[in-house]
């Protein structure tokens, strides 16, 4: 029988549930930034057409990612007890259409882990997640997955609503004990409903809720702001949040920062840090993973290999496996070549050196059946390539007293603003949410025009800017080669072109085929390809690394450092921040400012800037 404190508690459910349903109180906006404001991520819709539009994506969407699960076959033992919250999987195989991705391995995810999965675009990473978010591994029931596969569709709900509303359980039992209060029983099931959600902590879940989507960059007017009025980016954020609120006992996330500002990285960062189950990601950041992993699974050659630790301590353990592996093979190939010199050379002799020469081709018959040592296979190294721009005398590019609105009755993005460019500029754009820094890069390279003021450029100069969208123009039934010999008709040899993608990471079977089947690694590489054979004298990039591997992103820092013309960067990657960028502007309160330090110390200041946020919190927490 429930207890008086109890029935007490349950009363003031009840007296709460009936008067739930009530519409919140208008939020108050001044002060918060708009979604209109953040960088022009609002997007307008246009009645009950677009509406339908947007549902069609969603359904395509839906059926591609069927027609992908058909192409994948995906075969492993469960090698750990069923009833164990660890998941141990042996004899793992995955092939998608056809090209085998792993072969005969092993996975092991233990509680309490933080698995970062690193290996080359197109090695089958994401594959690999979606085969265990969909379950089509032997993972058992009573472990429950949470797979984050793709922003949330546009809809009449907010935010705060799409988060909550994914913990069903709670929202089930809520929806219960509103139509048990309403009919004033005082019935036995009531009270247990009540005292399972007061063990779900339901009266903190708005709260919870509230405070993810926070950290991720909605302001308190943004949660209660409708999903249709969001763009992408900011949807996906929201299922970010909900991954993160429903807390499953196994947590996939695919390259969760490439929507997140340097801000909301740094939070992600320190939220994922205290995740005590199962989580797996795959991350291009080294920075991000240093921070969250305790773990690395390094997919190379069609095998899973685990390391203890974070990223760092993974690349200084396998240098020094390889290392040793490198020693054991070239020594075990020395013992062959002799013995074989040495049969081959005595096995007919005298008795005595005929029984030797045995003596060693048991001994060699012993070592094959053995097993050998397997020679070391690095990955490729990749190179990529931006050509000589050219020489054009300074100032390139001038910013003259510029304004900006995205309307007329809108906030100003920009004020006043006043600085210069040049081939020598090396710039990295960092700032909150909304603060304009895509805008900035749009203003400069002519895609939108300033309110006020002027924005002055030099007549030969050429601008490459590489965007998250860029993605969207590529003609998906065409492959990588037919597509650049359609945007650069001059280049007559198909052998030439191949070798001018050759030097983007790709080659053979992948110059061929078909966009579409290319992963967004690799279609990214399609994109840098086109982008640098326009020559530019500057390079303008937003968000770069978004799908990219590490090896790839290290290509890419270093293509930038021999450029000849000039750049500017926003990006969520410290590290490749760290290494291309020579100033940090930080763009705020509608002006730009150089930091006095580099992207390292910013990050500290974010993390101090966070750690100040949340002892505010704490302190409204206590005093409500």
């Amino acid at each position: 029988m429930p207890s008086d404190m109890a029935k007490k508690k349950a009363a003031k459910r009840k007296e709460a549930a009936k008067s739930r349903g009530r519409k919140p109180k208008a939020v108050d906006e001044n002060g918060d930034v708009g979604a209109e404001e953040v960088e022009n991520s609002v997007t307008q819709t246009n009645g009950t057409a677009t509406d339908a539009a947007l549902a069609q994506i969603t359904v395509d969407l839906n059926e591609f990612e069927l027609k992908k699960a058909a192409a994948r076959a995906v075969t492993g033992v469960l090698a750990s007890h069923p009833n164990s919250t660890d998941v141990h999987i042996i004899n793992l195989s995955l092939t998608f259409h056809g090209q085998e991705l792993l072969s005969d391995t092993k996975l092991e995810l233990n509680t309490g882990r933080r698995y970062g999965l690193l290996g080359l675009n197109g090695t089958g990473k994401s594959m690999l997640l979606s085969a265990l978010g969909n379950r089509e591994l032997p993972i058992p029931d009573h472990i429950d997955i949470y797979h984050l596969t793709r922003e949330m569709a546009p809809s009449e709900k907010t935010p705060l609503a799409c988060v909550m509303e994914v913990d069903k359980e709670r929202v089930e039992l809520e929806k219960e004990a509103e139509r048990l209060a309403h009919e004033d029983s005082e019935c036995e099931k009531l009270l247990q409903i009540y005292e399972r959600l007061e063990e779900l902590d339901a009266d903190k879940a708005e709260v919870r809720a509230s405070r993810i989507l926070y950290g991720l960059g909605f302001t308190p007017a943004m949660q209660w702001k409708k999903m249709k009025d969001f763009s992408g980016g900011w949807r996906m954020r929201v299922a970010l949040a909900r991954a993160l609120f429903i807390r499953p006992f196994m947590l996939l996330l695919d390259e969760p920062t490439n929507h997140l500002d340097l801000d909301a990285c740094v939070w992600l960062e320190e939220e994922l840090k205290s995740f005590c189950r199962i989580l797996v990601l795959v991350s291009h950041s080294q920075d991000f993973l240093n921070g969250v992993c305790n773990n690395i699974i390094h997919l190379h050659n069609r095998k899973l290999k685990n390391y203890t630790g974070n990223y760092d301590q993974y690349v200084k353990t396998r240098v020094e496996l390889e290392e040793n592996q490198m020693k054991r093979f070239n020594w075990e190939q020395d013992q062959i070549s002799h013995m074989k010199n040495y049969i081959a050379r005595f096995g007919h002799g005298s008795a005595k050196l005929a029984r030797q020469a045995q003596s060693k081709e048991k001994t060699l018959q012993k070592m094959m059946a053995s097993g050998l040592t397997e020679k070391v296979v690095s990955d490729k190294t990749l190179t990529f390539c931006f050509p000589a721009c050219g020489k054009i005398p300074p100032p390139v590019i001038m910013v003259q007293n510029v304004s900006f609105k995205y309307n007329k009755d809108g906030p100003l993005i920009y004020r006043n603003l006043e600085f210069g460019i040049d081939l020598d500029t090396r710039v990295a754009l960092v700032g909150p949410n909304g603060a304009g820094k895509s805008t900035l890069l749009k203003l400069l390279a002519g895609d939108l025009l300033p309110c006020d003021g002027m924005i002055r450029k030099h007549s030969h100069v050429k601008i490459g800017r590489y965007h998250q969208h860029l993605q969207d123009q590529l003609d998906l039934d065409l492959s990588p080669l037919e597509y650049m010999m359609k945007c650069y008709p001059d280049i007559k040899e198909k052998e030439e072109m191949r070798k001018i993608i050759g030097r983007y990471g790709l080659s053979g079977k992948q110059q061929v085929s078909p966009i579409r089947n290319l992963s967004d690694g690799q279609k990214c590489r399609v994109c840098f390809a086109w982008l640098a054979w326009q020559n530019p004298h500057m390079l303008f990039l937003d968000e770069p690394t978004n799908h990219l591997d590490i090896e790839t992103i290290d290509a890419l820092a270093d293509a930038i450092n021999e450029f000849e013309g000039g750049m500017m960067l926003v990006s969520h990657d410290f590290r490749l921040i760290q290494q291309v960028a020579q100033e940090i502007w930080v763009c705020e309160k509608q002006r730009i400012t150089a930091w006095n330090g580099d992207i390292l110390a910013y990050k500290e200041h974010l993390k101090g800037k966070l750690l100040g946020d949340s002892s505010q919190s704490s302190k409204k927490a206590g005093s409500s």
